[in-house]
C-alpha cells in the first residue's frame, strides 16, 4: 500500500517561506513523477511543480521562480521549498505520486498566507 505522509505545512506573512515535504512508503523510484497540486477554497486543484525521475522540473506559471522542487532518493522524500509567499498562494498542498499503473495523493496541508 503506498502512502505519502506530507508536514510543513502552516500560516506565514506576505513575504515569508515554507518548506513542504512527502515522504513515500518504500522506493521513491517506483514513480516516474511527483509533484505537488493545490487547492484553494472555490477552485480547482491545479499543478504547482512536478519532478521526474530523471530530475526534469517543471512548474506552473504563477510560482516560477518563487517555488523549487526537488527529491532526496536516499530519504524517499520530495520537497517542495515556496519562498516569497503570497496571500494568493492559500491552498491545501497535495503530494501526488504516479507509476504506471496509478496515481497516488497524499492527504493534504494547509498553507495560509495572512498578514
Amino acid at each position: 500500500q503506498v502512502q505519502l505522509v506530507e508536514s510543513g505545512g502552516g500560516l506565514v506573512q506576505p513575504g515569508g517561506s515554507l518548506r513542504l515535504s512527502c515522504a513515500t512508503s518504500g522506493s521513491i523510484f517506483r514513480f516516474y513523477a511527483m509533484g505537488w497540486y493545490r487547492q484553494a477554497p472555490g477552485k480547482q486543484r491545479e499543478l504547482v511543480a512536478v519532478i521526474t525521475n530523471g530530475g526534469s522540473t517543471n512548474y506552473a506559471d504563477s510560482v516560477k521562480g518563487r517555488f523549487t522542487i526537488s527529491r532526496v532518493n536516499a530519504e524517499n522524500t520530495v520537497y517542495l521549498q515556496m519562498n516569497s509567499l503570497e496571500p494568493e498562494d492559500t491552498a491545501v498542498y497535495y503530494c501526488n505520486a504516479r507509476s504506471i499503473a496509478s496515481n497516488y495523493w497524499g492527504q493534504g496541508t494547509q498553507v495560509t498566507v495572512s498578514s
